[in-house]
């Protein structure tokens, strides 16, 4: 069972020695962050910062991005929630059991709220 988060981040360095530079200094990259196991701490990740597939506060991924990225990052934005089958089914039965915590009436309500059409299921 897997699953993560992809969000595509462009950071910058700054060398911290004057007789340093860097160029280009700016970076795209893609960022993985492992997504919690459904019913445990940090599972509702998406809940909490995802409206319909887009970031909620990307001021605030920004700063955990340059937190566990230690560079300044300039601009954050979800690409999606890639996952397996095992993962995906794991995700909708926590959800199910938990509809009230969504404020919804159903799995595919909270799956359209949240992630909206940005889930990747892969074999």
């Amino acid at each position: 069972m897997h699953a993560e988060y992809v969000v595509a981040v462009r950071f910058r360095l700054d060398p911290t020695s004057a007789d340093v530079s860097v160029t280009p200094n700016e970076f795209e990259t893609t960022l993985l962050r492992e997504a919690d196991e459904p019913g445990t701490d940090g599972w509702l990740f998406f809940r909490d910062n995802l409206w319909r597939g887009e970031l909620n506060d990307p001021a605030y991924v920004r700063e955990l991005a340059e937190d566990e990225l230690g560079v300044t990052v300039l601009f954050v934005e979800f690409r999606g929630l890639r996952t397996d089958d095992e993962y995906f089914s794991a995700l909708k039965e926590a959800i199910g059991e938990n509809l009230d915590l969504f404020r919804a009436d159903s799995v595919h309500e909270v799956l359209n709220k949240y992630l909206g059409s940005s889930i990747q299921v892969e074999d």
